[in-house]
């Protein structure tokens, strides 16, 4: 083997693992800070420091085009079911949120419908969704875990009005 191809097979080798430590570097600031905010048109902005539009907007806001309009409930579901999430310990205790129509997303990510800003909390950590006039809670992988009345959430569980749902150091329970 000629000394050129073992220089650049080395220099090679060397440019891989670079592309690896950045790649690694690029993860764990995005894990441990979040991800860029965007700017947010004027009309879209929160009522309350640290609240994400989405938990504002209003409940008339398309679906995502990727989900199956089979299992969207419709306009008048859930007239039996919580209306309100009540943030009943924690940083932000005492504040109370009108629920969306069909999901709200919980994180430390600015695009999160309700934004817990904790260091146990993850970026993407659990969501909230209305499933057969009901609101079920769902664990996105967090590392520290969504619990439902002390007990932790492994897959997705219904939440009884008044239960307490932890997430991090924030404690909250749906409303009628």
């Amino acid at each position: 083997m000629g000394e050129l191809t073992l220089l650049l097979l080395r220099l090679g080798f060397l440019v891989l693992l670079w592309v690896f430590v950045f790649a690694i570097v690029y993860a764990l600031r995005s894990d441990l800070f979040g991800q860029r905010a965007r700017r947010i048109a004027a009309e879209r902005t929160a009522s309350f420091p640290g609240e994400a539009p989405a938990a504002s907007a209003p409940a008339s806001a398309p679906a995502p085009a990727t989900a199956p309009t089979a299992h969207r409930a419709p306009p008048h579901a859930g007239a039996g079911t919580a209306k309100r999430l009540v943030i009943t310990s924690g940083p932000r205790e005492g504040m109370e949120f009108d629920l969306p129509a069909e999901q709200l997303t919980i994180g430390r990510s600015s695009e999160s419908g309700l934004v817990i800003r904790d260091d146990y909390t993850s970026t993407h950590h659990a969501r909230l969704m209305l499933w057969n006039d009901q609101w079920v809670v769902q664990d996105l992988d967090s590392t520290n875990g969504t619990f439902l009345d002390g007990e932790r959430v492994t897959v997705p569980t219904p939440v009884p009005l008044g239960t307490p749902v932890t997430i991090g150091k924030t404690s909250f329970e749906l409303r009628r």
